[in-house]
């Protein structure tokens, strides 16, 4: 069994964070913009999906 050793996982840990690649505050940025895009494009889309199906509904039941 590993034995448990705080000092060397804090380095380990270090070394790995080193290695990373961080990204720029522009790629950030337009990232975080495009996922608001493309999650007000979806809600849209299924609020369109949802009033024709409701509307279909009405149409089929008569209500």
């Amino acid at each position: 069994m590993a034995k448990l050793d705080p000092v060397q996982f804090s380095r380990e840990v270090r070394q790995e964070v080193a290695k990373v690649t961080w990204p720029s505050r522009r790629e950030t940025l337009i990232t975080t913009g495009l996922v608001l895009a493309l999650s007000s494009l979806a809600a849209i889309f299924f609020l369109v999906a949802d009033q024709i199906i409701q509307l279909a509904m009405r149409w089929v039941f008569g209500l």
